[in-house]
């Protein structure tokens, strides 16, 4: 990979350790900022690049193949996607004629494994784990996206897996975990700004894909005819057998509690994943229902209101978050929260943000600790101290933050060539989306659920608990699970 640069050095080299540059009340110069771009290019070209191997090409996978291109420091040998003949996978192919193109993941990996260093898992929720195994057992970094899996059992097989393999490089979709907000979250603590947090409202509240679909089913959509092309049948991975139809594939998959994790899978990891680490959260003691509208067994409600009990953890209180989603199903609002805006790293999917829709408040947070309210967006979005005469009060206060030299496509190719560590690799990654998982259950049984964080079982619902494997796979899937 030639030349390696040490990420210290070229922090020095293009001045930004002795400049002090800042998130948030930057300072320096545009001419600074410059030289710091170019400064970046020159080191990216002198690196080289990562071979990867991509699994999931269309829609959404399109996109973020799109942020890989960017960097520079992708190379990508070889791609994978079910439905081939798709807009989205057709663009991809187009982008990358040298690369060989297949079906199925598996010959994929039989046929290209000695060509690539990583692969990057762009998949619907269910269909990760297969993939990130197959890629851990073969010595290959992953990148895979939010939410790490659909049941608790494989987060924790993945986890397990990456901490097998220390070598190998892992990072999960929550690109936010790169930008501004976790540098300034990450200093706010070490200052003492961010302590004694008590609770935590996170809330997304635009319009979803299920919205709309009759909450009074009895029975799965009926069978339509496969897009020409498709293999709808290794589209399942390990999942049962469904009929075909358009409120699956493609994108609606989410809707489903068969394929998807619902709002909370979808953006939880934008909204609480500097709040779960930095707060040292790790997995809850008590998962309760408030409130569901539409509730059925099949597809996610209209509308969610779950909280989430964590104990005291050192020095730092129990704390609890209230997750809401759902159209009109806000949290109470503190007095001088201002204007809520929608961050402006929210990603585009087919060329329309990936949360439009007009809503009071835009996803984000509010926390309360024992002596501020903060206020936050999503994804990279900084942290705020409401309201306003009270930020003004702390401005003199608070700490200096240092710029992110590296978004997170970048910091994962980085990371693979051994020049920086990443940020939200599956030991973070994993029990975050485990918290999500553990929502989920509580969502499909409408019931409580009370977890021991020392066995991680659930002691007060047989179902719930079994849910935490979830049913077998489909055979022929088996091997995944045994790695």
């Amino acid at each position: 990979m030639s030349e390696k640069i040490s990420r210290s050095d070229f922090l020095k080299k293009s001045g930004l350790a002795a400049a002090g540059v800042m998130m948030g009340g930057m300072t320096g110069s545009s001419s600074l900022f410059a030289a710091e771009q170019q400064d970046k290019k020159e080191r990216f070209a002198r690196l080289g690049k990562v071979n990867i191997a991509w699994v999931g090409m269309a829609n959404r996978g399109r996109e973020v193949m799109r942020e890989f291109e960017r960097t520079g420091l992708a190379n990508i040998v070889a791609m994978c996607d079910v439905d081939p003949k798709s807009k989205g996978s057709q663009e991809s192919i187009k982008a990358h004629p040298d690369a060989k193109v297949y079906t199925d993941f598996r010959k994929m990996f039989d046929e290209m494994g000695n060509k690539f260093e990583a692969v990057v898992v762009e998949t619907p929720d269910f269909s990760h784990f297969p993939c990130v195994m197959l890629a851990l057992n073969q010595g290959k970094h992953v990148y895979v996206e939010k939410p790490m899996g659909r049941t608790f059992l494989e987060c924790e097989l993945m986890i397990a897996a990456a901490k097998r393999n220390p070598n190998l490089v892992t990072q999960g979709g929550n690109q936010g975990h790169s930008e501004a907000n976790y540098f300034q979250f990450r200093e706010w603590v070490k200052a003492g700004i961010i302590k004694d947090v008590t609770h935590v409202d996170a809330h997304m509240n635009n319009s979803r894909r299920w919205h709309g679909y009759d909450v009074n089913i009895d029975r799965y959509p009926q069978a339509e005819p496969i897009p020409a092309g498709m293999d709808w049948d290794l589209w399942h991975t390990t999942q049962q057998f469904h009929e075909f139809n358009g409120k699956y594939h493609p994108g609606n998959w989410r809707s489903w509690y068969d394929f998807g994790m619902g709002a909370l899978g979808d953006w939880g990891a934008h909204l609480i994943d500097t709040i779960h680490e930095f707060l040292d959260l790790g997995l809850p003691t008590e998962i309760t229902p408030i409130k569901f509208e539409g509730w059925n067994t099949y597809f996610f409600p209209m509308s969610s209101t779950i909280n989430f009990k964590f104990p005291r953890r050192g020095k730092m209180p129990a704390m609890d978050i209230t997750w809401w989603d759902g159209i009109g199903n806000y949290p109470p609002v503190p007095e001088g929260y201002g204007v809520s805006k929608m961050s402006s790293d929210v990603p585009m999917i087919n060329g329309k943000p990936a949360a439009a829709s007009a809503v009071k408040l835009n996803p984000g947070t509010i926390m309360y600790s024992k002596d501020l309210i903060f206020k936050r967006g999503s994804h990279g979005a900084t942290t705020q101290i409401i309201p306003e005469a009270k930020a003004k009060e702390m401005a003199s206060k608070l700490p200096e933050v240092p710029k992110s030299p590296s978004n997170h496509y970048e910091n994962f190719l980085l990371a693979c060539m051994g020049e920086e560590k990443t940020r939200s690799p599956f030991e973070k990654f994993g029990p975050l989306c485990q918290v999500f998982c553990l929502g989920v259950m509580a969502q499909r049984l409408n019931e409580k659920i009370i977890f021991d964080r020392e066995t991680k079982r659930i002691v007060n619902n047989r179902f719930a608990d079994a849910m935490l494997t979830s049913t077998p796979p489909r055979k022929g899937w088996e091997e995944f699970y045994k790695m």
